[in-house]
């Protein structure tokens, strides 16, 4: 980021915000609350991390993505695979069906594509299709036995294969790990198609994730949801530092009750943890946006014949930066569950996070990596206040309606829609005044 004196108000600006919103007293704009201000910290450092993944794809590449939330799904598996208890007799009941299924559904795959390959087109007009629905019916003859067997072992309290009992932030970089072998199947199938379609392809592939991940109940108890996520080191539980004595006292002479104090030392913890992955990632995007790397992917972006010309393999590229982003999505999902502490897969919603995000990486910069930082603290900021804003901007403007008054209650119960409008308005001025984003691309 060049320090000129314009990013550096920008970032003082967003700074300011959080400051504000902690320490001023209580009124119709801000909370006056700092356990408020460092949760809505915590997330805007996520909504940063997804931000920089997003950017990766769209800022260096070109290639438009509207299925991140699949990949935050899949990212937010991981701490649950990872961090949870193993459920007892639970990978007895139906762990080498399991195998055995998805080792099913591999050979089919494979044997398809080695007759696409190498039988005649007429062998493969008839071959392929019995292949592929044998194999899937032979899968789900496995499958499902096995999924159920699991889900009967302790239904009430866990109903799924549990975890490892790992330390939580190992599941960090699997997540990573998981978003980008879901990119990497996704982008063998659909970078090839124009963007548009691949943008229709993205986003369908993305519910997909998102729908599995609520309906089989084996992998992570679905809609049921996970909660009590195990805490990453070095974050201790509320009640661990309410019962220590020495705790109480340091809370005591800074003036603060211990529950305050405790609940504020967790949140600033994470913040602390979720900046130096911020930091690190900015680092590494930085050094490949300035390399010959990033200077090869932004001619591809600009010019993808003249790119393809110079013999650089464009779809290959492709593949490689989509994976790459999705990783970096991936790992924030990974991280948004080990601050929630619970996974809930009805939660996942295009809107939140796939168009948020998107707004994030325009709004921000696209292509500047400190833009999509900036973009993704600022509008999540501006995402979390507009429904109180909006609901005293309404009680503000029907303040001279009677009491009861029809158009009074729709207004009213129709404030935290003030969301949808804010970010939608916000979207536009920037796109009308400042269409390079708060901190353009260099």
């Amino acid at each position: 980021m060049t320090l000129n004196p314009r990013n550096l108000v920008l970032f003082g600006g967003m700074a300011l915000l959080l400051v504000l919103e902690g320490a001023v007293t209580k009124n119709a704009i801000f909370s006056g609350s700092w356990d408020f201000s460092l949760r809505i910290l915590n997330m805007g450092l996520i909504s940063a991390v997804l931000a920089l993944g997003v950017n990766m794809q769209w800022g260096y590449a070109g290639l438009f993505n509207s299925g991140v939330v699949g990949f935050v799904a899949i990212g937010g598996l991981a701490p649950v695979l990872v961090a949870m208890p193993p459920n007892p007799g639970a990978f007895t009941a139906g762990g080498t069906g399991l195998i055995l299924a998805f080792a099913m559904a591999a050979a089919t795959v494979w044997a398809a594509i080695a007759v696409n390959r190498r039988a005649r087109l007429q062998v493969r007009v008839i071959a392929i299709p019995l292949i592929l629905i044998g194999g899937f019916f032979l899968y789900r003859a496995i499958f499902d036995p096995a999924s159920v067997a699991i889900e009967a072992v302790n239904p009430s309290g866990a109903g799924n294969l549990g975890g490892l009992g790992l330390p939580i932030v190992l599941a960090w970089p699997l997540g990573a790990v998981f978003a980008a072998g879901a990119a990497w199947v996704v982008g063998k199938t659909a970078l090839g198609l124009r963007s548009d379609y691949l943008a229709i392809a993205t986003l369908g592939i993305g519910e997909i994730i998102v729908s599995v991940l609520r309906n089989e109940d084996w992998l992570a108890r679905g809609v049921k949801n996970i909660n009590g996520l195990p805490r990453p080191w070095p974050v201790p539980r509320e009640i661990e530092l309410q019962t220590s004595a020495s705790f109480v006292e340091r809370a005591a002479a800074l003036g603060l009750d211990p529950v305050t104090a405790s609940t504020l030392t967790v949140k600033l913890l994470y913040s602390g943890l979720f900046l130096i992955v911020l930091l690190l990632l900015i680092w590494l995007t930085q050094m490949a946006l300035t390399s010959p790397w990033g200077r090869m992917m932004r001619a591809i972006r600009d010019n993808e014949t003249a790119a393809a010309a110079m013999g650089k393999n464009v779809t290959r590229r492709h593949l490689q930066i989509f994976v790459l982003g999705s990783a970096v999505c991936g790992l924030a999902g990974a991280m948004m569950i080990t601050l929630d502490g619970q996974m809930t897969p009805g939660s996942y919603n295009p809107l939140r996070y796939t168009f948020l995000i998107w707004v994030m990486v325009i709004v921000g910069g696209s292509g500047n990596n400190w833009g999509s930082v900036l973009g993704g603290m600022l509008i999540y900021f501006l995402w979390i206040k507009a429904e109180t804003w909006g609901l005293e901007l309404m009680r503000f403007v029907t303040s001279g309606l009677a009491d009861g008054s029809g158009l009074k209650v729709h207004l009213l119960a129709s404030a935290e829609q003030m969301r949808l409008l804010t970010m939608g308005l916000i979207l536009l001025l920037v796109l009308r005044f400042s269409p390079r984003g708060l901190i353009p691309e260099k």
